[in-house]
């Protein structure tokens, strides 16, 4: 009997792992990875330091121990160098070949590579996963300074993991407030006051400069004139959905490898998962799009076609010196108003043209107030 294959050990292939399991899945599976395969729950990369946690801490499970709960064959540290869709045949770096019956491509997402220039630039870090969580503990034993470029989602977690922990930080970057892409101005001030009063010190509004190394660590000149000195240097401007190999093998790709609701892509029997998909025109780089996603695929790979459909799903940023809670709006069209105190808390109902609340963010201790706030949204 011919498997389904799984390629990709992050949290989308694991879980697609197991809800096959729980749905007493009789066809093979088999997982392959160019990881070592180790479990490990992705967003708590971002608060790690302050809980003092190494990347061994992290890891939930290793390759051999997923394999034998999940009843999967797990294959670590291999590549698929060639996906052929009309033979359903992988070609894998370590030789030999694959047929499958379904295929799932769960490959994730990269950061975006900013194209940094100066003699310091190749000693700049991204955070994407347990190796390059590793390696950024390794280079904090000596750096006390750290300057993050991108003031997004992802910088500013760990800004603020790295303020709990005890160092220096900046921030840098174009955008007006932090996390300008999902929360609103009033609720990205609300974490730049916090985060400021514990010591973090933003340059917004700017880009840097050449990244220039020097006798006491690094240096940037910022757009705006001002010096930043630092130990260490993370980007952290985003990620972007894995679809080289999808694209190389003649599937259809855009913001990621595009699939239809029943998250099957452009060739009969292969599907996207998770991080690396754009499902229906969107692509939800977020854990609750690829859980749901996760069962709806299941049932689809075991003979029940099912649509992906999803509810209302508010973002929690761990921003936990003054948490947020945002579901975005899905139109610019309409108006925000806003209750409550910068330094506690507020909310901030978002209503569209139509005068329906249409979106929201909590901030501080007004979190609390997420389930009360779900309910006002339209059924």
């Amino acid at each position: 009997m011919k498997p389904i294959i799984i390629v990709g050990s992050g949290l989308a292939g694991y879980s697609l792992l197991r809800e096959l399991k729980n749905r007493q899945c009789q066809v093979p599976r088999v997982l392959i990875t160019a990881a070592g395969g180790d479990s490990y729950y992705k967003p708590n990369l971002s608060t790690a330091l302050a809980q003092k946690k190494s990347a061994a801490d992290l890891v939930l499970a290793d390759a051999a121990a997923m394999g034998q709960t999940l009843s999967a064959e797990i294959l670590t540290h291999t590549r698929v160098v060639e996906l052929d869709p009309i033979h359903h045949r992988l070609t894998l770096d370590r030789g030999g070949e694959l047929v499958y019956d379904k295929l799932i491509l769960a490959v994730g997402s990269a950061p975006i590579r900013l194209p940094l220039t100066g003699d310091g630039a190749e000693d700049c870090l991204s955070v994407n996963n347990l190796e390059d969580y590793a390696l950024f503990q390794e280079k904090l034993t000596t750096a006390h300074r750290v300057a993050i470029i991108g003031p997004g989602l992802i910088g500013s977690e760990f800004a603020n993991d790295l303020l709990q922990s005890g160092r220096e930080v900046v921030i840098i970057g174009p955008d007006p407030w932090p996390i300008s892409s999902l929360i609103p101005q009033a609720a990205g001030q609300a974490v730049q006051q916090a985060m400021a009063e514990k010591g973090a010190v933003w340059h917004l509004g700017t880009f840097n400069g050449a990244i220039e190394k020097t006798a006491t660590g690094i240096r940037t000149v910022l757009q705006n004139g001002a010096k930043v000195e630092a130990d260490l240097i993370m980007t952290a401007v985003g990620v972007r959905a894995e679809t080289q190999l999808a694209s190389r093998s003649g599937l259809k790709t855009n913001r990621g490898i595009v699939t239809d609701l029943f998250l099957q892509t452009s060739a009969p029997d292969i599907y996207a998962l998770g991080d690396c998909a754009e499902v229906g025109g969107k692509n939800l780089p977020f854990v609750q799009p690829l859980m749901i996603g996760s069962r709806a695929l299941a049932s689809t790979l075991l003979g029940q076609p099912t649509e992906v459909h999803y509810p209302p799903m508010p973002v929690a940023i761990k921003t936990h010196l003054h948490p947020v809670i945002t579901l975005p709006a899905q139109t610019k069209e309409g108006h925000w108003v806003f209750d409550g105190q910068p330094t506690t808390g507020i909310v901030g109902r978002f209503f569209d043209s139509d005068a329906r609340l249409a979106g929201f963010v909590l901030t501080g201790n007004r979190t609390s107030e997420k389930a009360e706030i779900m309910k006002e949204l339209p059924q």
